[in-house]
């Protein structure tokens, strides 16, 4: 009997351990991070992503929230823009978010959404992320957030993971790809692209 109990404790630990560290389900809640994620998507999440790695300019994160937006609770999703110790800014003459004084090329960002109708030039501390949803006219992110305990930016160990992969409703089904460099992203078709 003590053997049983023993492996049915071990079991649920290591089913425990999968689905907190691993990988996670999550439900999109709001329209600020489409045409990518759209309301109620459910979204795998990786939670190994980061154990070996930085995390990346671009990466579309869950992170928790909790009393880092004003008074927010719970976990949020957003896209990566700026990095520790990077200036990010809003905007150069044309229209785009700099990044160090280069250019980002976006074409995630939503419709006809520009890359940001308020200006904001702000360096990312150490230990820091500064995060914006893909619908920017749509998005409570760190731009709306500067006056907030922690100027509206996200310390790293907030970090829940990426989000890897669309895995409902079946028709949206896809891998959620990395962005290379800050200048592209994917959102890949078909179960076998799945990027993990």
């Amino acid at each position: 009997m003590r053997d049983v109990v023993l492996v049915a404790a071990v079991s649920v630990a290591v089913a425990l351990a999968v689905r907190l560290l691993v990988a996670q389900a999550y439900v999109i809640p709001s329209a600020s991070m489409e045409p990518l994620l759209e309301p109620g998507d459910r979204v795998v999440v990786s939670g190994v992503d980061y154990w070996t790695g930085p995390v990346h300019r671009g990466d579309v994160i869950v992170f928790d929230g909790e009393g880092l937006f004003d008074k927010s609770e719970g976990d949020f999703v957003k896209r990566v823009i700026g990095l520790p110790g990077e200036r990010v800014s809003c905007c150069d003459d044309q229209g785009r978010i700099t990044v160090d004084d280069v250019p980002l090329t976006e074409p995630y960002l939503f419709g006809d959404d520009v890359p940001s109708e308020m200006r904001f030039d702000v360096e990312v501390p150490a230990g820091r992320l500064w995060l914006m949803g893909d619908h920017r006219s749509d998005s409570a992110d760190s731009r709306a957030h500067l006056g907030d305990p922690g100027g509206g930016m996200v310390p790293v160990d907030r970090v829940v993971g990426r989000v890897v992969a669309v895995a409902w409703p079946p028709g949206r089904a896809a891998g959620v790809g990395r962005v290379n460099d800050g200048h592209s992203t994917a959102r890949q078709e078909g179960v076998g692209a799945w990027a993990w």
